[in-house]
């Protein structure tokens, strides 16, 4: 039988406290922060001092448990009756647990369907980053959980529902949101409950059930690729649109030329900043990096001395976590090695213009050593960025691609962006004639349907020159009909002759594996042949020999030999 009781402690004695004596009891006497009179009962320390008594407001309920454990549990009520009524729902718990109603994991999750959501949210994003998360995906993913659960009013593990979360969806598709955005919500939620259950805070996933919104019927971004010449005019614009920009007149009788005068060092640093750029996009184009991959690429993942050239991913900076190498193409790995100098020598620039960092002897001799050595690189520490890719690259893209001329949307409503040169990149592998698995390999995807599907614009693909792989069938207008051959096909005068004695065995010619015949034959092979009478023409039937000549047909003539079946 359970009981319940109000716990009791010993605190210090509050500053200011006097000791007094009432009916035989020590009690201590103070004020209050309030300024209220307080008192309490006095007890001895273990270590001799004179220490307050403190009873809880609230009752605590002892009992055993399913497993027949002595627990205590805060009931939560001032009031004794409430709290045995509390100490009644436990015992019948145990109860359960022992005649075998209930496991004492589905036990255990009673105790978590009361307790506070936010207490689950917090130790589920706990384990996120112990799992390697990156911090983009923990903060996206805490501000859906928040969101959904402030609309939906989740409070307790008890509240969630896979009802209120497709009302939710449904609203929000109301409002125009994407289904990519939607499922992305969904998979929080979905993705929480599934480490509850695993967890034992929940019996089952509430959200299991609720359906993923079809992405494929509702894209919001289209992309396309852009064509060879467009790319030529991008990077061109992308080297000298920083300058031009700066030598424009914005204001003024000549406002709108690019006649205003600069110093040479804002020149030559306005010129780096267009190349740096150019290779931005040039990168991209030809490595097929996502922006966020190539914004934290440093100057120690270059391999540029090696043949062939290549960078190496760490596992934290791509997308899939997985940490690849991925090779440079000769012209690109030479012009990376000129822009790491070229870099090298602007920040020279820039530190002595700045007078804060004295570059000496050392730093000139690092500028030289190869790309392979620990330390500098090129002048360059080796943890230093390639590119300082900007957070706005987008607009700084849309800019460029107007004074290229380049529309950013095509007449069929696709649009170009910064990953639409990951796009261009799978496209240009196909249309080159990359085989499809190694163009999946050299992406980086995870499926073929992707790469073959997502990142190829069959707009570009030069599906018209490809008709001409097809062979030539000629059709002749004087073609006449022969009398029907003894297989019983009709077919065309000349058909027999040309395809059965290639393909079908004969007791003179062995049957080789494959659908090709050997077009090397030597001409001592031709010959032999054409000296067979049985093997003219007029003699050929579909077994190669001639009825009319009196010799027995075989059915063995018809079967192919041994190594070929």
């Amino acid at each position: 039988m359970g009981t319940v009781f109000r716990k009791t402690a010993t605190k210090p004695l509050p500053a200011g406290a006097k000791i007094i004596v009432r009916k035989g009891q020590r009690l201590a006497e103070w004020q209050d922060g309030k300024g209220k009179r307080r008192t309490a009962p006095v007890t001895t320390g273990k270590d001799g001092s004179d220490r307050i008594v403190v009873t809880a407001k609230t009752y605590t309920a002892k009992y055993r448990d399913g497993s027949r454990v002595v627990r205590e549990v805060s009931t939560g009520c001032r009031d004794e009756a409430a709290a045995r009524s509390v100490l009644r729902d436990l015992e019948l718990r145990a109860d359960k647990v022992r005649s075998n109603l209930r496991t004492a994991a589905e036990d255990a999750v009673v105790d978590h369907l009361t307790t506070d959501l936010a207490g689950h949210v917090a130790d589920f994003l706990e384990h996120q980053l112990a799992k390697g998360v990156c911090k983009t995906q923990h903060d996206d993913t805490r501000s859906r959980l928040n969101r959904v659960a402030e609309d939906c009013r989740f409070r307790r593990l008890a509240d969630l529902s896979g009802t209120a979360l497709e009302r939710w969806l449904m609203a929000r598709q109301a409002e125009g949101m994407s289904a990519r955005t939607r499922n992305c919500y969904r998979q929080a939620w979905v993705t929480f409950a599934n480490w509850c259950v695993r967890n034992h805070r929940l019996l089952a996933n509430p959200f299991a059930k609720v359906a993923k919104a079809d992405e494929k019927a509702d894209p919001r971004r289209k992309r396309r690729s852009l064509t060879e010449a467009e790319l030529v005019r991008l990077l061109d614009v992308a080297r000298r649109r920083p300058l031009l920009d700066a030598m424009t007149v914005r204001r003024g009788r000549r406002k709108g030329q690019a006649v205003a005068k600069l110093r040479d060092e804002t020149r030559r640093r306005l010129e780096r900043l267009g190349r740096e750029r150019a290779m931005i996009y040039k990168t991209l184009v030809l490595t097929g990096l996502r922006a966020n991959e190539l914004r934290t690429l440093t100057v120690g993942q270059l391999v540029l001395d090696a043949k062939p050239a290549y960078l190496v991913l760490d596992a934290a900076g791509e997308k899939n976590r997985e940490g690849n190498s991925i090779p440079l193409r000769a012209d690109l790995a030479a012009e990376l090695r000129e822009w790491l100098r070229e870099k090298a020598q602007g920040l020279q620039e820039a530190a002595r213009e700045a007078a804060t960092v004295r570059f000496d002897q050392n730093d000139q001799e690092a500028g030289r050593r190869d790309m392979g050595e620990p330390g500098a690189v090129y002048g360059l520490p080796a943890d230093a960025l390639v590119f300082t890719v900007p957070r706005g690259l987008v607009r700084i893209l849309d800019r460029d691609l107007k004074l290229a001329g380049i529309p950013k949307r095509d007449e069929r409503g696709r649009t170009i962006d910064v990953h639409a040169m990951r796009h261009t990149f799978g496209t240009l592998l196909s249309k080159g004639g990359v085989a499809p698995r190694t163009a999946q390999a050299a992406m980086r995807h995870s499926s073929l349907d992707l790469t073959m599907n997502v990142y190829t614009d069959p707009k570009l693909l030069d599906v018209a020159g490809a008709m001409d792989a097809l062979p030539a069938l000629p059709l002749a207008d004087d073609l006449k009909r022969e009398p029907l051959a003894a297989t019983g096909t009709d077919s065309p005068a000349g058909t027999a002759r040309q395809f059965a004695p290639g393909f079908a065995p004969t007791p003179y010619k062995s049957a080789t594996p494959g659908s090709i015949p050997d077009r090397m034959a030597t001409s001592d092979a031709a010959a032999k042949k054409a000296e067979d009478p049985r093997l003219s023409p007029e003699n050929q039937g579909f077994s190669g020999l001639s009825a009319s000549r009196g010799e027995r047909i075989r059915t063995s003539d018809f079967l192919l030999p041994k190594q070929a079946r």
